[in-house]
């Protein structure tokens, strides 16, 4: 496995679970320091034994991005641990899907908190480190939900707001010699994606054969697609690209 991130320390919310999880292990499996906050505690202790295991240099914590204190804290923990932060991917996530007429508040609140509060706490505390060492990457999860869709205007208004997050940081700091980017995926075979068929009554193999059906290259996207986009954008090779929405969705979107 190539080691083009050697010396390197990724810091990955949410990644304890599907997208999160296959971000970690390719950045581990290519030579990164790992770290790891979640709110999923059975996930991440599973997930740090099995970097663990296999001798990757991995920090896991839980924290909620939503929690300034615990953010700060856990990037000084890092920062300590393993020298620098040089990569932020803002994967952390939550739905809460509904009808805007049957959306409660408490619907709407979490799904802009944990989005956009989330990436505002840790794309402003990891820039502290990455300013000082003039060199980092931002990679922050939007989705082609940004573009609309039915019974998400929650989350499709907070993946939105993630790309105007997005190219205004880029435009802020890169003259400190870090980019930022967002990845938007399509549909992705992941916990979440499971969710949407329960909550909508269908079964999950009825759910990905309607997505395969709408999608030009005729297939569901797996974690990994997701990834190996992450882990163009964090190479050092890509510091001429920054502002960047790459849609990871199998095909065209609008």
């Amino acid at each position: 496995m190539e080691n083009r991130f050697k010396g390197r320390t990724a810091f990955v919310t949410g990644g304890s679970r599907g997208i999160g999880k296959a971000i970690v292990e390719q950045f581990a499996q290519e030579g990164a320091n790992v770290a790891i906050v979640d709110l999923d505690q059975e996930a991440l202790t599973k997930t740090e034994a099995e970097l663990k295991e296999k001798g990757y240099p991995v920090y896991a914590k839980l924290a909620s991005v939503t929690n300034q204190e615990e953010i700060a804290l856990a990037m000084k923990e890092v920062n300590e641990a393993f020298g620098s932060i040089d990569i932020l991917v803002n994967n952390a996530g939550v739905t809460r899907d509904n009808m805007l007429f049957k959306m409660t508040d408490e619907d709407w609140t979490t799904v802009i908190d944990v989005h956009l509060k989330g990436a505002f706490y840790t794309a402003r505390a990891a820039q502290e480190y990455m300013t000082k060492k003039k060199y980092g990457r931002i990679i922050n999860i939007s989705s082609t939900s940004a573009l609309g869709n039915r019974g998400q205007s929650n989350y499709s208004t907070a993946k939105a707001g993630l790309q105007g997050f997005t190219k205004t940081l880029a435009i802020e700091i890169g003259k400190f010699g870090i980019t930022v980017n967002a990845v938007a995926p399509g549909f992705i075979e992941t916990d979440m994606t499971k969710a949407t068929a329960a909550r909508i009554g269908v079964s999950f193999d009825d759910l990905i054969g309607n997505a395969v059906a709408q999608i030009p290259v005729a297939r569901s996207g797996k974690p990994k697609d997701i990834s190996n986009a992450i882990l163009f954008f964090a190479d050092e090779k890509s510091s001429f690209v920054s502002g960047q929405v790459l849609y990871v969705a199998g095909g065209p979107v609008n």
